[in-house]
């Protein structure tokens, strides 16, 4: 009779366990896959070196979970949910504890964007880059000579040395990191178009080939004209004359410039004043974008060496300086005695 009720006892505390532990594993499952009590969506950052616990602790205290074992049995169930990954992340209302876990263990962290505007200066970009609150800064305490040497670019200037393009990229990393991955860029769709140039090009080195795209870009916007005013300037460049177009001016002016290019500032010597030297400036003048690179090894054959602005932002070209003077008396009649938009001899 004590045999038959001790099994009898223990059967109902085997049911009784089997219960609890089904219960515990709906439970579980319930939690796991259930909405959190997150009202609306929220930033949450992961700290480098922080370990799972000290990650399930986190939530807990900042009203993310309210079961917090059951996360970690998680981890025990499935490791892989167990490996974290350092960042800041998006999560949604509702969203579940299981969809938070495989966001953290795929490193699915928010992005950023950045983007390099073709035709601005290095100058404008370390502004640009001051601004990104994302962005551990870095460059506000290094000369551009400073900049050169952590990237370890061995060129004269810190300009033209990165692409325009948008980045993205995730919070934490520097404002440096997002240069050095602006010259990867750029050196390996240089490296490219240098690869497929025209024959016979009047370009020593794809650097030359950058500082012409600089020129280029900052001559037109409008992306179908760039492989022309490419060709005037190469066709320029093979006849031995001046460039001589005014953001090359501009750029040697510095600080000086106002607003405003005098006769005075196109017959005052700079290294970069293409009026008053042969050639190529010894620098880009701006950061360019693939385009301007590819119009610089690509440019458009033709006859043009002269263009002048008509004002709507696009160019008329002349193939002779008595073409180009009717252009300019036409489309810059109004414009003051000593303006120039376009090379002239």
């Amino acid at each position: 009779m004590l045999i038959r009720r001790l099994i009898q006892a223990l059967l109902v505390a085997v049911l009784i366990a089997g219960a609890a532990g089904i219960w515990l594993w709906n439970d579980y499952q319930r939690f796991l896959n259930t909405a959190s009590p997150l009202p609306e969506s929220r930033t949450f950052t992961i700290k480098k070196g922080t370990y799972f616990n000290a990650l399930v602790s986190q939530l807990e205290a900042e009203s993310v979970i309210d079961k917090p074992l059951y996360l970690k049995l998680a981890a025990r169930l499935e490791p892989h949910l167990a490996r974290i990954k350092a960042g800041e992340y998006v999560l949604d209302a509702g969203m579940t504890p299981r969809a938070m876990l495989e966001k953290f263990s795929r490193g699915d962290t928010l992005k950023y964007h950045f983007t390099i505007v073709e035709g601005t200066r290095f100058s404008e970009l370390r502004a640009a880059l001051a601004q990104e609150t994302g962005l551990v800064q870095q460059l506000p305490d290094m000369s551009d000579a400073q900049v050169l040497e952590a990237l370890a670019l061995d060129a004269p200037s810190p300009e033209g040395l990165f692409l325009a393009e948008t980045y993205q990229y995730e919070k934490g990393i520097s404002d440096l990191d997002l240069l050095r991955r602006a010259n990867r860029h750029l050196e390996q769709v240089l490296q490219e178009a240098w690869a497929s140039r025209r024959e016979s090009l009047p370009l020593a080195s794809p650097y030359e080939a950058l500082i012409l795209a600089s020129i280029v870009e900052k001559e037109t916007g409008v992306p179908e004209e760039r492989p022309r005013i490419a060709g005037v300037f190469v066709r320029r460049l093979e006849k031995g004359m001046r460039l001589q177009t005014d953001p090359t001016v501009i750029y040697g002016m510095g600080d000086a410039y106002d607003g405003n290019i005098r006769r005075r500032d196109l017959r005052t010597p700079t290294p970069y004043n293409t009026y008053t030297i042969d050639g190529l400036p010894p620098t880009p003048i701006a950061l360019v974008g693939p385009d301007a690179i590819h119009a610089a090894v690509q440019p458009e054959p033709g006859e043009w060496l002269y263009f002048v602005a008509r004002g709507d932002g696009s160019h008329q070209f002349s193939k002779t300086l008595r073409e180009h003077n009717r252009a300019v008396a036409k489309f810059q009649l109004k414009r003051r005695e000593d303006y120039r938009s376009s090379p002239e001899q």
